[in-house]
């Protein structure tokens, strides 16, 4: 027999004969990556990256959005905020800023001049936090978790961690996240979000700075007078 096919043969063997040892293993692998992500959240404050976000929709017809802008996290006892600056949407200039903070979402549209404030945002700063800042303990709250073992990503070894939603409501809109993390610095380097019926959103992160100063309007942005607000 040639030594590939004796691979696979034991690996078959281990299946069939030893499937608890194998997922024991799998435990074992996931508690390792959940508590590294803890000891990375104690020490986790801030978070800059550039980002592109792919939104692909299959039904009922084709389409795809590509957004590339940067993002900002930060983190101060139990207070989190996050910006997300938007500098372009399929290869033209689209500007706008999404602000989370305090449980309250604010989309800034700088072509239209516009702020639209979406209140009672608080039971889904889990969303926002994912991936960044995130421990193990926050995330087994929130998500049944497997651990799909290490991948790397631009050079950086990371665990691709699947997890589902435990409250039926937010599964009934996101069924599956996938997220590829490093769990030395808690941040993600990679994220689709499947957001069921034919619609998946992936977000692909560079250029990633931990624990740096951030630029004072992270989590902000300019009005004036003539700016119009929406509150909904």
């Amino acid at each position: 027999m040639q030594p590939g096919n004796k691979l696979v043969v034991a690996a078959f063997i281990a299946l069939v004969l030893f499937p608890g040892s194998l997922a024991h293993a799998q435990q074992d692998q996931l508690n390792n990556t959940l508590h590294r992500l803890d000891v990375a959240a104690a020490n986790f404050r801030s978070t800059s990256a550039d980002v592109e976000f792919d939104t692909v929709q299959t039904d009922p017809f084709p389409d795809t959005d590509v957004q590339k802008g940067v993002v900002y996290y930060e983190r101060k006892g139990s207070s989190f905020q996050m910006g997300v600056h938007i500098a372009q949407e399929n290869g033209k200039p689209a500007p706008k800023v999404y602000v989370y903070s305090g449980g309250t979402v604010k989309l800034y549209e700088k072509l239209v001049n516009q702020v639209t404030t979406l209140s009672k945002f608080a039971q889904y700063q889990g969303w926002f936090t994912l991936g960044f800042g995130a421990g193990g303990k926050d995330l087994e709250q929130k998500w049944d978790i497997k651990d799909l073992g290490p991948e790397t990503i631009d050079g950086v070894k990371t665990e691709k961690l699947e997890l589902v939603p435990k409250d039926p409501a937010i599964k009934k809109n996101l069924p599956k996240v996938t997220i590829w993390i490093d769990p030395d610095r808690g941040v993600s380097l990679k994220q689709v979000f499947d957001e069921g019926q034919g619609v998946s959103r992936t977000g692909l992160y560079s250029n990633i700075k931990v624990n740096q100063s951030l630029p004072s309007d992270a989590f902000t942005f300019k009005t004036d007078k003539n700016t119009h607000v929406v509150n909904r």
